[in-house]
């Protein structure tokens, strides 16, 4: 039996040596246990496949979760970005701040409704939104912030939230990431004047796809409500609780709209949220652990005011430690069978956005942060056995390509 220096001392897959596990470990993966599948089949049992009781039954449970007045369910964490900006009112000409360190739908959104986006640089320990870049990235025309809570760690909320009550903006919070985590002793959803989380299938909790939206104002809830379903006034399912089939379109809105079968399964895996959060928290502690004595690896910093709920588990490679490049070690872990993966090439580096005239060179420490990320896979159906070959493999990699 091999013990954990012949695997780390054996020659890199990549140049022909016995790799760490014998198939591959991806970054994330969904769990899904009998409990969800029997909440799934009584509901295509039910009477209501679409827009029905579970879809009100999931929202109230979602918004008891993280103490917030109201949820809103909805397709996607994408059309929860998208609902937002159209709700809080950004249009052609407004400005809106974001961080260039996300998926692009963190900005796409703005660009559905006609603004225009200003990329804001990140701290250099998180990566999450710098509050001294934002405010000097505030114009006249500037009308929201939009902050990622990158990795699960939330972003500087109160800051933020005192920049956008300074200038007359508005806050939405890109929790995408973030289910479960604390700031300051609050938990992330009730913070911001709308916050958005995705339900896609390696977040903490899925509904296959889906997304929620999360705010403590009940006009502003109103109108997500209203424009993720066509603008109207009444969906199906309250118009047949009120025995009335008089509704009104009165905005126009999208189809956004998550459906029972969706919420079921999002309402039984919400029941093990905790359980999840602490199996992801554990397993990023181990790695926090392991990885110490490596001078070439460099996880983020999680500051001491809040609790990250690691939906991804980053580092950052000490290039200048290393004879090869984070391409070169991708490969190599990738040759291991570990699913590392990359969050993410900076927003404005796309060509699309590069269309749009903006340039490289902005933004240095998202920019340079890219060129060294890796992400760790991490997720709560993960064994022992395979947090050590993450391990293993990181160690094994670095040892061999380390100076």
């Amino acid at each position: 039996m091999s013990t954990v220096a012949d695997r780390t001392s054996a020659p890199l897959a990549l140049n022909g040596g016995p790799p760490v596990r014998a198939t591959l470990l991806p970054y994330a993966h969904q769990t899904v246990e009998e409990a969800d599948v029997q909440a799934v089949v009584d509901v295509l049992r039910s009477d209501w496949l679409t827009t029905g009781p579970q879809v009100a039954a999931f929202e109230a449970a979602f918004a008891a979760q993280i103490a917030a007045r109201d949820a809103v369910a909805v397709s996607s964490g994408t059309a929860a970005l998208h609902v937002a900006a159209c709700a809080v009112g950004i249009k052609p000409g407004d400005e809106v701040i974001v961080p260039p360190m996300t998926f692009a739908a963190s900005a796409n959104c703005v660009g559905y409704q006609g603004g225009t986006v200003v990329f804001a640089d990140v701290r250099p320990d998180t990566l999450t939104l710098d509050p001294a870049c934002v405010v000097a990235a505030i114009s006249p025309r500037t009308r929201a912030i939009i902050t990622v809570d990158y990795a699960g760690q939330p972003s500087d909320l109160d800051e933020l939230s005192a920049i956008a009550e300074r200038h007359g903006l508005l806050l939405i919070e890109d929790a995408a990431h973030a289910l479960g985590a604390t700031y300051r002793g609050r938990p992330v959803g009730g913070l911001a004047h709308v916050t958005t989380f995705s339900l896609h299938a390696v977040k903490p909790i899925t509904s296959g796809e889906g997304g929620v939206l999360t705010t403590n104002d009940p006009a502003l809830a109103a109108r997500l409500r209203l424009f993720r379903s066509h603008g109207i006034t009444r969906d199906a399912h309250e118009r047949e609780v009120a025995g009335s089939w008089c509704y009104q379109m009165v905005a126009l809105g999208y189809n956004y709209r998550l459906t029972d079968v969706q919420c079921a399964l999002a309402k039984a895996q919400l029941a093990r949220l905790q359980e999840g959060l602490a199996r992801r928290r554990q397993i990023a502690a181990r790695y926090t652990q392991a990885l110490r004595d490596l001078e070439a690896v460099e996880p983020l910093t999680v500051l001491p005011d809040r609790d990250s709920a690691w939906h991804l588990y980053v580092v950052r490679l000490r290039v200048e430690r290393l004879r090869v490049g984070r391409d070169e070690v991708f490969r190599a872990l990738r040759a291991e069978n570990i699913g590392v993966n990359v969050h993410y090439i900076p927003v404005p580096w796309h060509p699309y956005y590069q269309r749009l005239g903006y340039r490289r060179g902005q933004w240095p420490v998202a920019e340079a942060a890219h060129e060294r990320l890796l992400s760790l896979p991490l997720w709560a159906g993960m064994r022992e056995g395979d947090v050590q070959d993450v391990i293993d493999a990181v160690h094994k990699v670095v040892h061999h390509v380390g100076r």
